[in-house]
C-alpha cells in the first residue's frame, strides 16, 4: 500500500460518513517526496543527544541562541528541542498557542505585525546555522489544545452558528466525559469552563480549550501547520499531550483507538512530503500504553519513557539497581518497533512527575519523601516535585554525575534540560514573576528561569566550582557516547556483579551494551560507600571516561562512581 493510499484509508476510518472531497483538495496542494532518504539518515534520532531549551530564557531570541550554537556543539549536543516558540499569551509557558504558524515576535527580534517573509528570514537563518554545525532542530506543537485567544476560539465564541464553533467541544452538561480525570489536580477543579449558557471542554488549564478532532477540518488544519514548519526545515515535532486527542463518552478519553488513527495520519502525511521528519510522542502513561504510540513503525518515531525517569531517583535513594532493571524488563517495557526509540530524561521543563498513571503509590510516596526537600516544591498534591536536578540532589556533583551516567548509557536518546549541564538551581524570582503574570501558583516555574551567562561563564572558568565539576562530567560522558552507536542503537544485557568473596552486590548496576563489533560494559556504584567488585568480563577493558584499565583483579569503585569500559577488542 502506498503512503497516499494509507492516508485515504485512515481518513475513511476516522470519518466514515464523510466523503473524500476535503482530503482530495488537501493532497492536491502537497508536493510528495521525490525519493526516499537512506535508512541511516532517516534514523538520525537514534544517535541524537538532545538539548531542551526555552529560547527566551536561555538566550533572549534566535540571534542569541545562534551565538550559543558553538557552546552547545562543544558540549556534545546534536539536536535542539525548542520548548514552545509559537505565538502565545504565555500563560502556560507557551503551551497555550495563539497562532500555529507564527513564532513569538520577541523571539524573532521583530516588532508585532511582522510579515511571513521576515519570520522565514530570521528563523530560516537560525535553522541554517544549526544545520551547518550538524545540529537538528525540533520544537513543540500542542496538538490537543490551544489558547482561548486563538482566532478559531475567538470566532467560536461569536455564536453557535459560527463555522469555527465545531473546532471545539461544547456542552450544557458539565458532567459529560465524567470518567476523564483532571490532569492538573490541585490547579483545576473541572474539565469544563463556562461561557454563557455553554461549557467548553479542556484537559489542562481552563484557558486552553481542547480541539475537536471529530471535525475533519481540525485535522487538516493542524496537519497543514506541521507541513509549513517542515517545509522551512524543522527536523521534527514533539507532539504534546498526545493521548487525549479523541474524546468518547463512557471512556476516560485517553489512548482511544481513534487517537492512534489521528497520529498515523499525521505521520503518513509528514512521510509523504519529507520522510525522516521526527514525530515524538509526549504520553505520560505506562510503557505498554506508550509503546502503542509507535505503532508498527507507522505512528511516532519515538516517545518519552516517563516511567524510567523516577526510577533513576529511586535507585540512587535505595542504593540498588533493581528499580531500573525492573522498569526496563520486557514484562514492564515491551519491545518497540525496529525503527522506534525511547527518549529519556532526568529533568524536563515540568516537575519530577510522579503520576499514579505510571508510578505506584508506594514508589510515589518513597520518591517524594526522599527528594521533596522543601514543602514549596510539592506539585499536584504529591504527584510531582518542582525542583531542578541540582536541588533534588542537594548540589552533590557525584550523584548528579551518576544519574547522568545511567541515563546516557541505558537504551534510548538522552535529553538534557537547559542549565542542568552546569547545575542550574531553582529560580525563586522567576517563580514569583510568573505567578503575578498568570494568576496561577504553578510551582513548575521554579525549574525555569533565565540564564545569567556572565555568572555562568565565570563559574565554568573555575574548575573547582560545583558548576564546572558538573559540566566537565557531562561533557566527558557525551564525548565518549558519541564514539559508539551501541549507546543509541545497541542491545542491553544486565550483568550480575559480585565482590571478591562471590557475594552479589545489589548496589552495583552493571550492563553490557552491544552492537555489531562494539561491546561496552557499564558499571555504576549506586551507594555512598566504596565497593570492590569483580567485573563480569574476563579480558582487559579500558575506561572511556579515564585512563584506567581493568580485568582479572578486583576493581574498586568510589562512592557514586561510574565507569564505562570498552571491551570490543577482547
Amino acid at each position: 500500500m502506498s503512503i497516499k493510499e494509507k492516508i485515504y484509508q485512515l481518513w475513511s476510518a476516522l470519518y466514515p460518513t464523510q466523503g473524500t472531497e476535503q482530503l482530495d483538495a488537501f493532497l492536491a496542494g502537497l508536493q510528495p517526496a521525490s525519493a526516499q532518504q537512506r535508512d541511516d539518515e532517516a534514523l538520525w534520532y537514534k544517535d541524537a543527544i538532545v538539548y531542551s531549551v526555552y529560547v527566551d530564557l536561555y538566550a533572549g531570541n534566535f540571534d542569541g541562541l545562534t551565538a550559543k550554537l558553538d557552546y552547545l556543539q562543544g558540549l556534545g549536543v546534536n539536536c535542539l528541542w525548542l520548548l514552545p516558540i509559537l505565538d502565545s499569551p504565555m500563560r502556560d509557558a507557551g503551551f497555550d498557542i495563539r497562532n500555529y504558524d507564527l513564532i513569538r515576535h520577541d523571539l524573532l527580534g521583530l516588532e508585532p505585525g511582522f510579515t511571513r517573509d521576515q519570520q522565514e528570514a530570521v528563523f530560516g537563518k537560525f535553522l541554517n546555522e544549526a544545520h551547518a554545525r550538524g545540529i537538528r532542530v525540533i520544537f513543540d506543537v500542542a496538538i490537543n489544545h490551544c489558547s482561548e485567544e486563538h482566532p478559531w476560539f475567538q470566532e467560536a465564541l461569536k455564536g453557535e452558528d459560527n463555522p469555527y464553533r465545531d473546532y471545539f467541544i461544547w456542552s450544557k452538561d458539565p458532567s459529560k466525559f465524567a470518567d476523564a480525570r483532571i490532569i492538573f489536580k490541585g490547579l483545576e477543579e473541572s474539565n469544563w469552563e463556562k461561557r454563557g449558557e455553554w461549557y467548553f471542554f479542556h484537559r489542562f488549564f481552563n484557558f486552553q480549550p481542547d480541539l475537536n478532532y471529530r471535525n475533519p477540518r481540525v485535522l487538516l488544519e493542524m496537519t497543514n501547520n506541521m507541513l509549513y514548519w517542515q517545509q522551512m526545515g524543522v527536523d521534527g515535532f514533539r507532539a504534546d499531550a498526545i493521548p487525549y486527542l479523541w474524546k468518547e463518552v463512557g471512556t476516560d478519553c485517553e489512548n482511544l483507538p481513534q487517537t492512534h488513527l489521528l497520529v498515523k495520519f499525521f505521520r503518513a502525511v509528514l512521510d509523504y512530503v519529507k520522510p525522516g521528519t521526527l514525530l515524538l510522542a509526549e504520553a505520560c502513561q505506562k510503557p505498554a500504553k506508550v509503546v502503542a504510540y509507535m505503532g508498527q513503525g507507522d505512528e511516532c518515531h519515538a516517545a518519552y519513557h516517563f516511567p524510567v525517569m523516577p526510577m533513576f531517583y529511586k535507585s540512587i535513594a535505595m542504593q540498588s539497581g533493581h528499580p531500573i532493571r525492573n522498569i526496563l524488563s520486557p514484562q514492564v517495557t515491551p519491545p518497540i518497533p525496529e525503527t522506534g526509540q525511547w527518549f529519556t530524561f532526568l529533568r524536563c521543563h515540568d516537575e519530577l512527575s510522579l503520576e499514579l498513571v505510571y508510578v505506584s503509590e508506594e514508589d510515589r510516596k518513597y520518591i517524594h519523601e526522599n527528594y521533596c526537600h522543601e514543602p514549596q516544591w510539592d506539585f499536584r498534591v504529591g504527584e510531582g516535585i518542582s525542583a531542578r536536578l541540582a536541588n533534588l540532589f542537594q548540589f552533590d556533583e557525584r550523584r548528579i554525575g551518576l544519574a547522568y551516567s545511567m541515563m546516557f548509557s541505558l537504551p534510548g536518546t538522552p535529553v538534557i534540560y537547559y542549565g542542568d549541564e552546569f547545575g542550574k538551581e531553582n529560580d525563586e524570582n522567576y517563580y514569583r514573576e510568573m505567578i503575578a503574570l498568570t494568576g496561577k501558583d504553578d510551582t513548575r516555574f521554579l525549574v525555569r528561569g533565565k540564564i545569567n551567562w556572565a555568572l555562568r561563564e565565570k563559574q565554568l572558568a573555575d574548575p573547582d566550582t560545583f558548576n564546572a565539576k558538573v559540566f566537565n562530567r557531562i561533557r566527558t560522558m557525551l564525548a565518549a557516547r558519541k564514539q559508539f552507536k551501541a549507546f543509541g542503537r545497541g542491545s542491553i544485557s544486565f550483568a550480575e556483579v559480585s565482590n571478591h568473596a562471590g557475594e552479589p552486590l545489589d548496589e552495583v548496576l552493571a550492563y553490557f551494551r552491544e552492537l555489531e563489533n562494539e561491546m561496552l560494559l557499564i558499571v555504576q556504584n549506586l551507594s555512598d560507600k566504596a565497593v570492590t567488585v569483580l567485573l563480569p568480563h574476563a579480558g582487559f577493558c579500558n575506561d572511556l571516561l579515564s585512563d584506567r584499565e581493568a580485568g582479572g583483579a578486583p576493581f574498586v569503585i568510589e562512592p557514586y562512581g561510574y565507569h564505562w569500559f570498552n571491551c570490543q577488542n577482547n
